[in-house]
């Protein structure tokens, strides 16, 4: 059954079914996850990868997050080691990414990881991404379904507003419930965030029992670009709007009631902003105001994140 868009499918068997032969053909499709909305491919075809990169005119530094169904499918592409056997235990399937030491024997495409040594691995939790990767042989190299530097999607119409009829699949698996990107932690060495995320550096301190390093690093992973998830229209941390064409983002209830006020969350719930941090940028640019003025949102928890994405949004 299609959605309002042609190439917009609901999910069942007679979908899952086209679009894991799709996918083996060399193909890219938009996919939901419970972080973003992605654009899936073959990881191990060339020709995938290519199809990506163009598709979101990503620079080729840019590495690629890998998509797999459990441990026993990503052994054959990357080194695991004891801290990964953790964090994954606890926190996976979920939205935590690692980047580890690539395996000689991996057959991903050098573009998918910008040529490093390295791998950013994921294991989703959505269950649309998770029965196509329990079907299909390789894993699926699945960028955020966004040009390159804009905001990431929440839903299948976000997709299908990025790239019109570019993608001939779109799977609707409702909001993501999440709402930004994946926590990226790269454990090759002592284990450091590369991209702060729902789980937050407390979580992964606190679990792992160690501190992790803050020392700064070549791009090894997404999210580390200086400018990224802009919304189209610029983006001021502080202050307010000095104008009707102006919107205000802000958190909690502590703001009166205007048209252009937009709250993230009134029960002050940082995991309930993040999840609609990208909804609100969206309709704001939507709306046609020209600027986006954001208040001060609290630096701790899924507020790291938040943060991360508005500085650089701001850019």
């Amino acid at each position: 059954m299609k959605n309002i868009y042609s190439n917009i499918y609901s999910f069942n068997k007679k979908i899952l079914k086209k679009t894991v032969n799709y996918l083996k053909q060399g193909n890219i499709a938009g996919l939901p996850t419970e972080t973003v909305y992605g654009l899936g491919g073959n990881a191990y075809s060339k020709r995938a990868i290519k199809k990506i990169f163009k598709l979101k005119k990503r620079p080729n530094n840019n590495p690629l997050i890998i998509h797999y169904y459990s441990i026993k499918n990503a052994q054959k592409d990357v080194i695991l080691n004891n801290n990964f056997l953790k964090l994954y235990k606890k926190f996976c399937p979920g939205p935590l990414t690692f980047v580890l030491k690539k395996n000689k024997k991996t057959r991903i495409d050098s573009l998918a990881t910008a040529k490093l040594n390295t791998v950013a691995i994921r294991f989703p939790k959505h269950k649309v991404v998770r029965k196509l990767l329990k079907l299909i042989d390789f894993p699926l190299a699945m960028p955020s379904a966004n040009r390159s530097s804009y905001l990431s999607p929440i839903n299948a119409n976000d997709v299908y507003k990025e790239f019109k009829n570019k993608l001939n699949i779109i799977i609707n698996g409702g909001k993501s419930k999440v709402g930004i990107e994946s926590t990226v932690v790269d454990l090759t060495e002592k284990p450091r965030i590369l991209r702060p995320g729902i789980i937050s550096y407390n979580d992964i301190k606190k679990f792992l029992k160690i501190e992790l390093s803050v020392k700064k690093t070549k791009i090894r992973s997404p999210g580390m670009l200086k400018k990224h998830y802009s919304p189209g229209i610029p983006v001021v941390i502080g202050g307010k709007p000095r104008s009707n064409n102006h919107a205000y983002i802000f958190f909690g209830k502590k703001h009166i009631k205007k048209r252009n006020y937009f709250n993230l969350s009134k029960k002050s719930d940082l995991k309930e902003a993040a999840s609609n941090l990208y909804k609100t940028m969206r309709k704001i640019k939507e709306q046609g105001y020209k600027k986006i003025f954001v208040a001060k949102i609290p630096n701790f928890g899924p507020g790291i994140a938040i943060n991360d994405r508005l500085t650089r949004a701001s850019k």
